[in-house]
């Protein structure tokens, strides 16, 4: 089994109002790319592991502005299927104090959403990877993307590739008839790594940990709170060899507290909360998060609290870089990990 790490998963034109303008203020956008599965592959690749993303782009050159985003930072795109007619699109609004973000997508009618199973030769596509990465975003897209997940997710249990699933819920994209609650089960069943937050449990599976209230922490987490969580995903899902869930508690839009807690073979592991008092952009937190526990797992077998660590820091990290792509480096994270986070000019 080959080392290559494969995400599959939609890439979006990401047109943000410049600073903390509100969408009736903007009169330009600052066009970027970002979507899920692509920033993990793109964090992964900074970190020096190859990375292969796999979605399907329209032959145009806004598509092919997308696919040189991603070989600048090293992931593969050899897989990509090319068809249909145009690439989704999200408007960001960053929010700013008391005000939230806000994000708009147009993505219906986007190649990837009129994807179908067999359009991707998943066996060639595995032939030298060994772990596979998706998140609820993209069976949430159509009944054909969805199908064409489960493809995937089949073909590498039986190539005995890891699987691993962000559940990602993201009410405003489920509308095609079916819910979260009754596509999601079928996938993450067969999975191996199970990433959430507390919100994404609760709305797809009705799990929420005791006495909590995300509008009412203020900041205020005790990560002791989510073991019931990871123990209630574990139990619905004993596939599963690792449970993590994300900690965000918001002071304001600005300021947040952040952390993590991982839940394997009966352990319960706990990360030190970040406090995180001027954050950049937040967009693709859970991403990098995500792209820190694929790296952990696979270069520290068996140290999950190492893993678990170098995932919290990572995606710290994250929330000071602009767009959805997390642009740091293995030593800018270990000297987070060592409690150098001074922010003094490197000369």
């Amino acid at each position: 089994m080959g080392k290559k790490i494969i995400t599959f998963g939609e890439i979006m034109l990401r047109l943000a109002t410049p600073g903390y303008q509100r969408f009736s203020q903007a009169t330009e956008f600052c066009a970027t790319f970002g979507g899920g599965e692509a920033n993990v592959a793109v964090s992964l690749a900074n970190y020096g592991m190859e990375t292969e993303f796999v979605t399907r782009l329209p032959e145009n050159d806004i598509a092919q502005s997308a696919l040189m985003s991603l070989r600048k930072y090293g992931v593969g795109t050899n897989h990509i299927v090319r068809g249909g007619d145009r690439i989704g699109i999200y408007f960001l609004e960053t929010g700013a104090i008391a005000r939230p973000s806000k994000v708009i997508y147009d993505r219906s009618g986007s190649s990837i959403s009129e994807i179908t199973p067999k359009m991707v030769n998943w066996r060639e596509v595995f032939k030298d990877a060994c772990w596979f990465h998706w998140t609820g975003i993209t069976p949430a897209l159509s009944p054909g993307a969805a199908e064409t997940c489960f493809e995937a997710i089949s073909v590498a249990r039986e190539m005995g590739i890891t699987v691993s699933v962000d559940l990602n819920y993201r009410k405003n994209l489920w509308k095609y008839g079916k819910k979260a609650s009754e596509i999601m089960p079928a996938l993450v069943s067969e999975c191996d790594v199970i990433l959430g937050n507390e919100e994404d449990a609760e709305k797809i599976f009705g799990i929420n940990p005791p006495n909590f209230d995300v509008a009412k922490t203020k900041g205020d987490i005790n990560p002791e709170d989510f073991e019931y969580v990871c123990k209630e995903i574990t139990s619905k899902f004993p596939r599963a060899k690792k449970v993590i869930i994300t900690l965000r508690g918001s002071i304001n839009a600005n300021h947040n507290f952040w952390g993590g807690v991982l839940y394997s073979d009966n352990k319960f592991y706990q990360s030190k909360l970040y406090d995180l008092t001027h954050i950049v952009d937040r967009v693709g937190g859970g991403d990098s998060f995500m792209g820190g526990v694929i790296y952990g797992l696979l270069n520290h077998p068996g140290d999950n609290q190492k893993t678990l660590d170098f995932a919290v820091a990572a995606s710290s990290l994250k929330h000071t870089i602009y767009g959805d792509f997390n642009l740091v480096t293995l030593e800018e994270i270990e000297r987070v990990l060592g409690g150098d986070g001074s922010g003094r000019v490197s000369r």
